[in-house]
């Protein structure tokens, strides 16, 4: 085996990232493994056990049974510091600004594709690979991110931050595999992980309770529900608890006068601490044609034209929806939709398309969903 690697693969101790090192492996390429720690819980030292957060102790240690029974390598580097300074903090921001932000596509671009590449560039690495259900082509001189084949795992939403540099030093060697076909390989070869659970949700959260933890960092505020008439329905613990379209967790009772229906999300107003609520799951207030992006962030570094039709994604596992782009002077985006979308939520991600090519992405700022543009009208 070749002492210094080809290729360093991001081990997470599951089964994704240990059968793209297992495909490696097999392809004859010099390969090693690095684990990265991205939170370090203070009140346990480390990452918490199954009752708290991450159990990044045990992700390790499955990590390094992977690389030992693949005979490869295994590296560690601890990027808590990164994390917490270039994901953590804008998460905080962002809920305290009543937006919903998305930790996983500021992990892939801050830490990921951007510490580990320097790190396994310190080993003597030409590329990393990861786990991620996504392909890269090279197309000329231009790289191009794809959809991974398994649509139910695909992963390319979370890429979207990606560039030409970072594309061109990656590998994702499970992004042409289905899930169940992958965890037969893995077995097959005898890993460990095979029938491991996948990780859910936000690793630093891991299975504590969200409000309980965001709390922690987030002083909590008690107010007022109110439906879009402005009529008190009832009390919320903290606005920046609730995203739009959120049914779980209101603790909505009995309403005098109303159906006994559930009720839904659909407005918050930070400044006057009001939380606000509606009883259809496709209530007009959650609605929208039409949004503003931040600056939009393109994979080719470049737009495709001024104007243009494409496909595009406001969320995880929504199906992609046809729009018309206008790219403004200032490098942010005015996108329309030829069908109504609902719950569109400031601080997400907006992703394009065309077909399985991810032209990029960038951050919701607005929406003309009804009940936002009052608010915004009012505290104009």
């Amino acid at each position: 085996m070749s002492a210094t690697p080809r290729v360093v693969v991001g081990v997470s101790g599951g089964v994704d990232s240990s059968v793209a090192a297992l495909q490696l492996v097999q392809a004859g390429e010099p390969v090693a493994g690095l684990f990265m720690q991205n939170w370090a819980d203070d009140d346990a030292g480390q990452a918490q056990d199954s009752a708290g957060g991450c159990r990044a102790e045990e992700d390790r240690r499955d990590a390094v049974a992977v690389c030992g029974r693949l005979g490869i390598p295994f590296h560690f580097r601890d990027f808590s510091r990164e994390y917490w300074d270039g994901v953590f903090a804008h998460f905080l921001a962002e809920y305290a600004a009543g937006r919903t932000p998305n930790p996983d596509v500021l992990c892939n671009r801050e830490v990921k594709f951007k510490h580990f590449i320097d790190a396994a560039r310190a080993l003597g690495a030409e590329k990393i690979a990861t786990g991620h259900y996504a392909r890269v082509e090279q197309r000329g001189r231009r790289w191009h991110l794809l959809r991974g084949v398994d649509t139910a795992k695909d992963q390319s939403y979370f890429l979207h931050q990606l560039g030409q540099e970072q594309l061109s030093a990656t590998l994702f060697p499970v992004g042409h595999l289905h899930k169940p076909d992958l965890r037969g390989l893995a077995r097959q070869a005898g890993l460990p992980v095979h029938d491991k659970k996948d990780s859910t949700g936000i690793c630093f959260i891991g299975e504590r309770d969200f409000r309980q933890f965001l709390g922690q960092y987030l002083p909590a505020r008690a107010g007022e529900m109110r439906d879009p008439d402005g009529v008190v329905i009832g009390q919320h613990p903290g606005v920046f608890f609730f995203t739009l379209g959120q049914r779980e967790g209101l603790n909505i009772g009995g309403v005098r006068g109303r159906a006994a229906a559930p009720w839904y999300v659909v407005g918050k107003d930070v400044a006057s601490n009001v939380l606000y609520v509606d009883q259809d799951s496709a209530s007009p207030y959650l609605q929208s044609t039409r949004l503003r992006s931040e600056a939009m962030h393109w994979v080719a570094g470049s737009a495709p034209a001024a104007r243009f039709d494409c496909l595009a994604q406001t969320r995880y596992r929504q199906a992609a929806q046809p729009c018309t782009v206008h790219v403004l002077e200032d490098g942010t985006l005015d996108i329309q939709f030829a069908h109504p979308q609902r719950a569109v939520t400031p601080g997400q991600s907006v992703v394009l398309y065309d077909g399985d090519d991810c032209l990029g992405g960038s951050v919701i700022d607005r929406t003309d969903a009804p009940l936002e543009l009052r608010l915004r009208e009012r505290a104009a």
